[in-house]
């Protein structure tokens, strides 16, 4: 899967950041374009705007749901900052994973 400039960045951020096992990062601008958002309409016509991100770290061991948001946060507040608009994030374990039989 091809990524624009702004996703292969927070993709970089967040594999130095966090190391992670996986990484799932889905733009879903298209479902948003033409929203209006604060100071205007989307800045990014050509997308960039919004995502959904699934990672999984052992960085998140031992993390509440909003810690584990909150690191993933801090390491792409530069973009949160201009050009992402949204971001939703499922930040998971390994074990999580393995537990889970939705996500194997």
């Amino acid at each position: 899967m091809s990524h624009g400039p702004i996703a292969q960045r927070i993709l970089e951020k967040l594999g130095a950041g966090l190391s992670p096992d996986a990484i799932e990062l889905v733009d879903d601008s298209a479902r948003h374009a033409g929203h209006h958002h604060e100071g205007g309409m989307d800045a990014r016509p050509g997308g960039e705007s919004h995502f959904n991100l699934m990672i999984v770290s052992e960085a998140f061991e031992g993390l509440t749901r909003v810690a584990r948001q909150r690191r993933v946060l801090d390491l792409l507040r530069e973009e949160m900052a201009g050009p992402v608009h949204a971001l939703s994030v499922k930040a998971l374990t390994p074990d999580e994973v393995q537990k889970s039989p939705n996500m194997s």
